[in-house]
């Protein structure tokens, strides 16, 4: 596993605290693999979700740390959203 998947399970984690997350959505890092995100928390993982957020390294970078938010990624197309649209936009608010 790279260390960015790594740094983004921790982040993710340390985001989402005890709540998890009421769903299953994949965050795919281009070039570097997948975090999978439900009610346990953040895990590395590369199944099937009912969301897929694809954006590269320093976009989803600039989304953990606040400095991007999510909406404006997608409506800028810098993040794709592939499934279910009103929990990407559920996870949107836990990433916030």
């Amino acid at each position: 596993m790279s260390e960015v998947i790594t740094a983004a399970v921790a982040a993710l984690n340390e985001k989402m605290g005890d709540e998890g997350f009421d769903g299953l959505a994949k965050f795919v890092i281009e070039g570097e693999g997948a975090v999978l995100i439900d009610s346990d928390g953040a895990r590395a993982g590369d199944s099937e979700a009912d969301v897929t957020l694809t954006a590269d390294q320093e976009t989803f970078e600039s989304i953990l740390s606040g400095d991007l938010d999510p909406t404006a990624a997608f409506m800028t197309g810098k993040l794709s959203v592939d499934g279910d649209m009103g929990m990407a936009m559920k996870l949107g608010s836990v990433l916030s």
